[in-house]
């Protein structure tokens, strides 16, 4: 929750989005590749087959960071919130189009109820700035693109996520660094990083910006690959029900309407009702019986 919060401060003063994403993964590889080297991380060598296989999944995900980031510059945090909601819909649709087959009833009623209460919160507070709703819709589209693929290659390849992470990371550093040159943020980022560097609060928002930017993608790979990128996206629109609360009063909150506060709770309810839906459908689901051969072959 505190992510978003602490994004919005740094980009309040650092508005170099594309230089922030690339410290947060240069970050983020350096720390899995010495917890490698010293023996704090389990994690396989990098395979080129692999790599290339998951070159989509770190495009897809930079790109999702890349338009969040851009999308926070204009827009505030409970409307940025409520947009990202409709991301759960989108992995619901998407999976059914990847061939996931159709969900159980209440799982897509649930999923449909929390997007209603996205369009609901957001009519009342709707500011004209379409550049920033815009990039806050793009980085939905990338956003479900990358969870899809995180499960199906998570699932398929064996990988726990701090590999994924580590690939997303060697992966993602050529591509962030072109980007920064072509966009012309280089190297007016790195003087402006340089003359707020003695900035003590400043530096500090930025280290927690990163330190936790890599604890939200370990968790976030983590739930995928367990769960789904469906169960990962609900579970992330109950968590911004507390940002959206405290996003009408910090860092420039907006009037609260009646629209809001119902919106919220219809999703909330969506949200809710989604979680007990899937603990009902895991409940009456036949336990799998393993067989000698089976469990033989296995270890």
């Amino acid at each position: 929750m505190a992510m978003v919060f602490i994004n919005k401060a740094v980009l309040m003063e650092y508005t170099y989005s594309m230089t922030l994403l690339t410290l947060q993964q240069f970050g983020t590889t350096l720390l899995i590749h010495f917890g490698r080297v010293f023996g704090f991380i389990q994690a396989k060598d990098v395979n080129l087959r692999t790599a290339k296989k998951l070159l989509p999944i770190s495009l897809f995900y930079n790109a999702n960071v890349a338009f969040a980031l851009a999308s926070l510059k204009g827009v505030n945090i409970p409307m940025y919130i409520a947009l990202k909601r409709l991301t759960p819909l989108a992995v619901l649709v998407a999976g059914f189009f990847s061939g996931k087959g159709r969900p159980a009833t209440q799982v897509s009623l649930s999923v449909i109820l929390t997007g209603i209460g996205v369009i609901v919160a957001a009519i009342g507070d709707f500011s004209i700035d379409l550049f920033g709703y815009s990039m806050a819709l793009t980085s939905v589209f990338f956003q479900t693109m990358y969870l899809v693929l995180v499960e199906k290659s998570g699932a398929e390849d064996g990988l726990s996520s701090v590999e994924l992470m580590f690939y997303n990371g060697i992966l993602s550093l050529p591509f962030l660094l072109f980007l920064i040159i072509v966009t012309g943020e280089f190297p007016h980022s790195l003087y402006s990083l340089l003359d707020k560097a003695n900035s003590l609060s400043f530096t500090v928002i930025l280290i927690l910006s990163m330190v936790m930017g890599i604890v939200l993608n370990f968790t976030m790979f983590w739930c995928t690959i367990v769960n789904s990128a469906l169960t990962t996206t609900i579970v992330g629109v109950l968590k911004g029900v507390g940002s959206t609360t405290l996003g009408f009063v910090l860092l420039g909150g907006v009037e609260v309407h009646a629209l809001n506060v119902t919106g919220l709770v219809i999703n909330t309810s969506g949200g809710v009702w989604y979680s007990y839906a899937k603990y009902q459908q895991k409940k009456n689901k036949p336990r799998k019986v393993i067989t000698d051969a089976e469990s033989n072959h296995r270890y």
